[in-house]
């Protein structure tokens, strides 16, 4: 079972922490667990009921009207406004199905987004700020590989399925080496990369994760790309970030993308002009569709 401070729920839920503390004096519904130095923290439980009411609180639910649902209700409610609601709203769902390994409440959301705004839009919008906040369990031990795997699995098919049904590009297509650094293994992020860079006309060479420095070399040589596209997403220090893009400027004079974990942005950018630091996606559409232009 994962214990979480008020400082996590406050940021993967939302409600802050005054309020907490409010509905925890007033409901029954609320009741977190105490160190024995008289700690709050809250259970997985608690957490997965937490991002349900702060969905339906959003919504027009009175805090009084949540205390005495069951929690088939709470779901049940939360199910009908998920279909039809807020990005934040469907972040949350996201987040209570990845816990609970609900494959069928995440692909609902998931696909009634792009079903409603198109891949682009769910990827930018939806895809890219639940990574975010999950990223966050991730990095403090709160998810299961299990869990992780889940998510990362079922987004994975829905990219690559998406990828498959993209045109291909024209034979002047400007082309994008896309890759992460050895000892990177989460690719999710890449393959959104991936798929907005191909949906806008570019050719990509795709290696996916743990691509030692060596082979870049040899498959920038062979392929002759326009662009490289990396991601940090593991905390590493900033000197062995700079060490690893030093690698790569040594071996090319194209641009690098880079996104990510970065601890200071400013100092990798200035390492060379070579370098942009991506900070979302539509600093990535910006970046392509300037760049295309001017090829």
């Amino acid at each position: 079972m994962s214990k979480y401070t008020m400082a996590q729920i406050v940021t993967l839920t939302g409600i802050k922490s005054h309020t907490l503390r409010k509905w925890e004096s007033r409901y029954n519904f609320l009741i977190p667990e105490r160190t024995s130095t008289n700690i709050r923290y809250y259970t997985d439980l608690q957490l997965k009921k937490l991002l349900n009411i702060g969905i339906l609180t959003r919504n027009g639910y009175r805090i009084s009207k949540i205390d005495k649902m069951s929690d088939d209700e709470i779901h049940d409610a939360v199910s009908k406004i998920v279909l039809d609601g807020a990005p934040e709203d469907e972040v949350s769902a996201l987040i209570v199905s990845t816990i609970n390994l609900n494959e069928d409440d995440f692909s609902a959301v998931i696909n009634n987004n792009i079903l409603m705004s198109g891949l682009i839009s769910t990827v930018t919008q939806l895809i890219y700020p639940f990574l975010a906040q999950v990223g966050l369990l991730w990095g403090t031990n709160k998810i299961m590989p299990a869990q992780e795997h889940f998510v990362s699995n079922l987004i994975r098919q829905k990219m690559f399925s998406a990828i498959e049904l993209l045109p291909k590009p024209l034979a002047d297509a400007p082309k994008a080496l896309l890759f992460l650094p050895e000892h990177e293994q989460h690719e999710i992020g890449l393959l959104l990369a991936s798929f907005i860079a191909q949906k806008l006309g570019w050719r990509v060479y795709y290696l996916g994760q743990n691509v030692p420095t060596e082979n870049i070399v040899s498959i920038t040589n062979i392929t002759t790309p326009d662009l490289l596209v990396t991601m940090f997403i593991s905390q590493v220090s900033e000197d062995r970030i700079a060490e690893q893009l030093s690698a790569y400027l040594n071996a090319v004079t194209i641009p690098i993308a880079v996104f990510g974990h970065i601890p200071s942005p400013d100092a990798i950018t200035q390492l060379s002009a070579q370098i942009k630091y991506l900070q979302k996606p539509t600093d990535f559409i910006q970046l392509i569709q300037t760049f295309k232009s001017t090829i």
